[in-house]
């Protein structure tokens, strides 16, 4: 990404996260009694400014005040949306009962005492669904699928694919998370583990300090683990987190196509984000597939699921994506489901298959309130001839 375009970006970025955090704080100065006014205003500037200097040190002078700020900061992220959606919606109502009064008179009768009231429910209801995204994180479900393949696989009569979307390792996702993530797709037993994307997910400096390179070599499976970049190696240093994957089992598949034990063909595509942050345009799906056998399966890594027509037209079996989170935090959901053709879950286009999968991890803050965190089970049966 150019400067200009990066400044442009982040300017936009802090300009609107400063905005929101302005409302948030001066309806919360309203109702805050005036000897801790100035107390709530400086506890409300750190809590705001963590995330971003957590960041910052991170990279500079990595530490514990990095960490706690990091993970003070995430957290903030979570409680100002809410904060900000319940503020927003109160607000409405109050336009609406100015033109059509609907308000029982007990609240216009004591205004002050209303207002304290109201502020006690908005802070009950967004603790409690923070507290709640928090131990959803926790919940990793597995996702069951058996699709049936047209085509045969020479003497494969079958494939169980693990595949876990997004894990974006880092400060907040840590070797505790990537272990239990280890552990519940090696109990699937799965001939192949697919990584779509966004396995890092920042800088790679914590994961280097938290030495996760022997977790990520403790998967198991007959083919070995297999990966594509996604939007946050990007954002990260894309070549750093490649070489720090490959190092550790991981293959990388970048813009690239391997056929596998002369049974199917596993294709990955370089993320979108190689042209925002590289320069560079990745390749056509249809000269990327130039030589490929297409009486063999073929399944498709993209960690982005735009233009989902592309598989369909260039007669990919199986596309895997991640990178939607499914909104990550409700109400997010639903405007996912109009961005994208499919933000999550299963859907087949005439001999096309796709899941776009929620994700394992996060990005910021440590809670999902959208969606379960996921890993996908998929197994496919080939039911075309034996050649």
């Amino acid at each position: 990404m150019k400067w200009p375009q990066m400044l442009t970006f982040f300017g936009i970025v802090f300009a609107l996260y400063g905005l929101i955090n302005y409302y948030i704080i001066r309806r919360g100065l309203s109702i805050v009694s005036p000897e801790h006014k100035t107390f709530f205003l400086v506890v409300s500037i750190f809590v705001v400014v963590s995330y971003i200097a957590g960041r910052f040190l991170e990279r500079a002078f990595p530490s514990i005040i990095s960490t706690v700020l990091i993970w003070i900061g995430s957290f903030w992220i979570a409680f100002m949306f809410y904060f900000f959606l319940s503020l927003v919606a109160l607000d409405l109502l109050r336009l609406m009962n100015h033109f059509v009064p609907f308000f029982p008179e007990i609240i216009s009768k004591n205004p002050e005492k209303t207002k304290r009231f109201t502020a006690l429910v908005i802070i009950l209801f967004v603790f409690i669904t923070v507290a709640g995204g928090y131990i959803n994180t926790k919940m990793i479900v597995v996702q069951h699928y058996r699709i049936p393949i047209k085509k045969s696989a020479g003497n494969l009569k079958s494939l169980n694919i693990a595949m876990a979307s997004d894990i974006h390792l880092g400060t907040i996702l840590d070797s505790s998370f990537l272990e239990k993530v280890v552990d519940k797709i090696n109990a699937l037993n799965p001939d192949i583990v697919l990584l779509p994307g966004d396995i890092i997910d920042e800088d790679i400096g914590p994961v280097l300090r938290d030495n996760m390179g022997h977790l990520l070599e403790s998967f198991k499976s007959k083919y070995g683990v297999y990966a594509v970049t996604g939007n946050h190696e990007y954002i990260g240093g894309v070549d750093a987190a490649c070489n720090y994957l490959t190092s550790h089992g991981i293959k990388m598949l970048r813009d690239s196509v391997i056929k596998i034990d002369n049974a199917f063909y596993l294709i990955g595509r370089e993320d979108i984000a190689i042209r925002q942050f590289a320069h560079k345009q990745r390749k056509d799906l249809k000269e990327l597939l130039n030589g490929v056998d297409h009486s063999f399966p073929l399944i498709m890594m993209d960690h982005e699921p735009f233009k989902l027509n592309e598989a369909f037209e260039n007669g990919i079996d199986l596309q895997l994506s991640g990178h939607t989170h499914n909104g990550q935090l409700w109400p997010m959901n639903f405007l996912i489901s109009k961005i994208y053709e499919l933000g999550w879950g299963y859907m087949i286009k005439g001999n096309t298959h796709y899941y776009v999968s929620c994700g394992v991890g996060g990005w910021g803050p440590p809670i999902r309130t959208g969606s379960r965190p996921e890993i996908v089970n998929i197994t496919l049966v080939f039911k075309g001839k034996q050649k």
